[in-house]
This record gives C-alpha cells, structure tokens and sequence, in this order.
C-alpha cells in the first residue's frame, strides 16, 4: 500500500472549512426543500418526493463543483470510506467529520430560525421511517443505500478528473436513491443530514438507524473499493 504524504496544515484546516460550508449548504438546502415540498398543498406526495430528490442531487452536485478543488465529501459516511479505501489520511477524518457536524448544527439552527413553526410541523425536515418500515428494514436500507452512494463518490474521485463531472455522477446517484429509499426512511444516507433537523426540532425516533446505518455502509464501501483500487498519492 502507498504511503500518503503529509499535508500541510494550512491545508488540511482548507478542507475543514470547506466541508463546513458545504455541509451547511446541503443540510439547509436539503431540509428546507422537505418543509418547502411537504407543506404544500398543490403537490402529490409522489411530486414532493421527486422534487426533494431532485433538490437534494442538485446541492451536492453543486457544492462538488464549487467546493471540489479544496474539499467536498460534506457527509461523514463517504469520509469514512475514503479513509477505509486509503484515499484520505487517517489523521484527517476527525477533523473533517467534526467540521460536518458544525455545518450540520448550524443548519440546524438556521433552519429554525427561518421556518419556525412551519418548520416544526415538518420536524424541520427530519429523517422518519414510514410507518409501515421496521427498524430492522430501515437501517438495512440506509446501509445499502450508503454503500451504493459512497461507492459512487470513491469511482467519481478515483476515475474522473472533473469536479463537475464527478459532482453530475454524485448528484444523480443521490437522486435516484433518494426517489426511491425516501418513502420508506427519509433516504438519510448522511448522519451531518440527520443531525442537524433532528436535534433542533427533538425528533430523535430511531435516528441511530441514520448514524450506524451509514457509517456502516460507507465503511463497507471504502474496504471493498481499496482492495481493488489502490489509493492515490494525496491528501
């Protein structure tokens, strides 16, 4: 295995304030589209599904392009992965997961400040299982959905050299996982996504399916990919 550099310091605190800006952007973005969607009376549930789906997709695809060049996983499960895969310093995975969850919770707060009440009503565009979804099922799905999604993050960085394109390949992944998985579990696949409208609105019901579930599924993605890829030289 490859032995990664080091990196300067100055670098790695680049990263850091990157993936809290980009973070922010997703987790406000995000949950605002879920409060935005679901409250609307003029949209079908199927029409405010697609439009979160779409919403949710664009924003990552976006903050990959705009953010890439320093620093874009803006979730912890793909930091995660790319450790596991050796495509990150071990060292720098607490700094940027912390990072994520300050962009998180800063959402979070703006969230509330923005929506308020009609945020509330939607528990600021919280994670939820369907009811007819157990725990069970609904963290297999969140660590499936992860993995399929962190895979997709560790092929854009490994084999596309574009920020844009690997921000289209990301994007579009989310969207079609999140029109999918997101009736039935919210299509987390984020633990920073989750935090940040949970803590806030007090919604806490079963939200350690979407910390364990993709922690899981990104780690397993990173293993399986950095046994067959080997890791780059880089940060």
């Amino acid at each position: 295995m490859s032995t990664l550099p080091s990196t300067p310091l100055v670098s790695l605190r680049k990263q850091c304030l990157s993936e809290l800006l980009g973070t922010y952007l997703l987790v406000f973005i995000g949950p605002a589209s879920v409060i935005i969607a679901f409250s609307s009376s003029g949209l079908t549930p199927f029409e405010a599904q697609e439009i979160v789906a779409a919403v949710f997709g664009c924003t990552v695809a976006g903050v990959m392009i705009l953010l890439g060049r320093v620093s874009a996983q803006i979730n912890p499960a793909v930091t995660v992965a790319k450790t596991a895969a050796g495509r990150l310093r071990q060292e720098h995975i607490l700094p940027q997961i912390l990072s994520q969850l300050a962009g998180a919770i800063l959402a979070g707060v703006t969230l509330t400040i923005v929506f308020g009440r009609l945020g509330s009503a939607n528990s600021l565009g919280s994670t939820e299982l369907a009811s007819a979804v157990s725990p069970f099922e609904g963290i297999t799905l969140e660590i499936l959905g992860t993995f399929v999604l962190a895979m997709s993050a560790l092929i854009a960085g490994a084999f596309l050299n574009a920020h844009y394109q690997q921000g289209i390949l990301v994007g579009t992944t989310l969207f079609i996982l999140i029109s999918f998985i997101g009736p039935l579990t919210g299509a987390s696949f984020n633990p920073a996504r989750s935090l940040g409208p949970s803590l806030f609105s007090g919604y806490l019901d079963n939200q350690v399916i979407y910390y364990a579930g993709p922690i899981l599924g990104g780690l397993a993605a990173g293993l399986i990919f950095g046994t067959v890829v080997k890791p780059q030289k880089g940060g």
